[in-house]
């Protein structure tokens, strides 16, 4: 199996946490934490996992001059849209809505497939039939499984507004009650006489005003946790009645409640323990349906068993379609056509200035970004190949105990020249500890000018040139050996070191000088990845950079004519894996 060479960036974020230590662990000493600030980065450490990403995933903050990566970014939301018909939602439509499109979006909830609205009515033939509109009922039609709601029992009349009347109406046609008029119905109730009245001969008739609702219906969960929700609501307002600054009782500024509060903090809590004493108001139950009681009647379950037992297993939804239901659908026939999850559109700001990293467009039709502080565009980026590339189908596999080196490149991205002093353990962290030796430790690394302004500076460019086709004619002649302290390819703004590594080898019983300390206390069989070759390398970068200088008033004629320049600098981990060890 073919190893491709890659690189992860270590984000700063994950060394300012401080790091966890068991209870009844002594508080660490100064010689544990300045060893803790030298300690060399294990990229096979539990939480390497998530610290390293690659370079195209990071941000770069201009303000704290750090990379973020998507741990140490805040997002905030721009717009909500639609993905089928890319119509913005408000926000507020969101909230009282849900996030789901309130259009004539839906997903069949058989196969997830977009559904159409058509006609029922067969379409019109002859002379001028493609100008004529077909009338309703109207259906929702999924080209992929060819289902239909007219298989529920819904139907429509109009084509447009399907999410309005779907919410209106029952698997099987029956009208659904809205919470709307539930309210109402709720409102229409509590009135003491204005609801209903009493004949000559006592009973107790319903005004023409009043809905005749069942009080031993069944709920949808949404329907009886608005009627319970309502129920305890006026419950709690009946039993502490509001004072006069519109506060109930217990939260009313001179209610009892606050008194003993306040004068909990001065006595000790006497206050509160009386308090405890005094009278509460009643609350009733819930007795029916309108108040929220929900009865489950042993019926209902011998229906479905024997529903079950009819019609066999291939009426039940399955675990995904059940997931991607509102209520609790337990056969096909009760599944109802899914309006589309609404989708966003993201900004991200850093967590510690609140400087703006990423912001798109908020036109939903575009995917351009009006900001993006990508991290790519700010530090060199580095790749890592064999310097003498294998034959093609020939595996590529790290012989143990063998050296081999690799051509380790750096690319500067900005307008400056860089400098970099590179580092890396003599031995790789783990069980088996591979050597590495880096040849060009320290190296300049030219700025990403354009190649024409380049060549009129440096007069054509002929030196360069020239350095590049020898050390290229040199390695076609066999010439290969790197120098140690000379870089081995160069430029316009990439440079390129020698690293040699020394693959360790796996054999877990061997003699003791050869094996590592942690080799030595855990001896066990090679693990998954285990002979993965990972060289963690700290990278320092050094650059001038034009100052920003916010007011130049202060500023003297002299040093305006002058570029003002100012040293920054980065430094950060990166995990070079270079490839895997041939076991034997």
């Amino acid at each position: 199996m073919s190893f491709t060479p890659y690189t992860y960036f270590q984000c700063p974020c994950t060394e300012s946490n401080l790091p966890t230590r068991r209870l009844g662990e002594s508080t660490p000493t100064g010689e544990e934490e300045s060893d803790q600030d030298d300690r060399t980065f294990d990229p096979r450490a539990p939480r390497a996992n998530y610290s390293l990403y690659p370079l195209e995933h990071l941000l770069y903050c201009e303000d704290c001059h750090q990379i973020r990566c998507p741990r140490c970014v805040l997002d905030e939301i721009v717009t909500w849209y639609c993905p089928n018909c890319l119509f913005e939602v408000p926000s507020s439509t969101v909230k009282s809505e849900g996030n789901r499109c309130t259009r004539s979006c839906f997903q069949c909830p058989i196969c997830v497939a977009p559904l159409s609205v058509s006609s029922t009515e067969a379409p019109p033939e002859g002379l001028g039939a493609e100008h004529a509109t077909q009338s309703g009922p109207y259906v929702l039609n999924c080209a992929y499984c060819t289902w239909s709601s007219k298989e529920i029992g819904i139907q429509f009349d109009k084509p447009n507004g399907i999410f309005a009347q779907l919410s209106k109406i029952q698997n099987g046609g029956k009208p659904i009650v809205t919470p709307r008029e539930r309210r109402k119905d709720r409102e229409e109730r509590t009135r003491d006489t204005s609801g209903s009245t009493m004949n000559e001969d006592g009973v107790v008739e319903d005004l023409p005003g009043t809905m005749n609702l069942d009080p031993h219906e069944q709920l949808d969960a949404e329907s009886q946790f608005s009627n319970l929700k309502a129920f305890y609501q006026s419950q709690l307002a009946d039993s502490s009645p509001a004072s006069a600054l519109g506060f109930t009782g217990e939260y009313g500024y001179g209610s009892p409640g606050a008194l003993s509060r306040i004068m909990g903090l001065y006595t000790g809590g006497s206050f509160s323990e009386k308090k405890a004493k005094s009278k509460k108001g009643a609350m009733r139950e819930a007795q029916d349906a309108l108040e929220g009681l929900q009865i489950t009647s042993p019926a209902s379950e011998e229906k479905a068993v024997n529903r079950l037992l009819s019609e066999g297993w291939e009426s039940t939804a399955s675990a995904a379609q059940r997931k991607e239901q509102s209520h609790n659908a337990h056969f096909v026939s009760d599944l109802r056509p899914i309006a589309h999850l609404l989708r966003t559109k993201r900004s991200k700001r850093c967590r510690t200035c609140r400087h703006i990293l990423s912001k798109p467009e908020s036109k939903v039709q575009t995917t351009r970004f009006r900001i993006r502080l990508v991290a790519l565009n700010y530090i060199p980026s580095i790749s890592i190949k064999p310097l003498q590339p294998a034959t093609l189908g020939r595996e590529t596999f790290l012989t143990p105990m063998k050296p081999t080196q690799f051509l380790l490149t750096f690319k500067n991205p900005l307008f400056d020249s860089v400098k970099v002093n590179i580092a890396t353990p003599a031995s790789t962290p783990g069980r088996f500890a591979s050597k590495v030796t880096i040849l060009c430790p320290q190296f300049e690394v030219g700025a990403n000018t354009d190649a024409w302004e380049e060549a009129l500076r440096e007069g054509g460019g002929k030196g360069t040139e020239r350095e590049k086709k020898r050390t290229k004619a040199e390695a076609s002649e066999g010439q290969n050996q790197a120098e140690a302290g000379k870089i081995w390819e160069r430029g316009r703004n990439w440079v390129s070191v020698v690293v040699e590594v020394l693959p360790a080898d796996l054999k877990i019983a061997g003699p003791a000088f050869m094996r590592s300390e942690e080799l030595k206390k855990d001896d066990g069989p090679l693990r998954e990845d285990e002979d993965v070759v990972e060289i963690p390398v700290f990278v320092r970068v050094e650059w001038e950079a034009d100052a920003a200088h916010d007011d130049t008033t202060g500023l003297t004629a002299a040093s305006r004519d002058k570029e003002v320049k100012e040293k920054r600098e980065l430094a950060y981990w990166c995990v070079l894996g270079v490839g895997k060890i041939a076991q034997d």
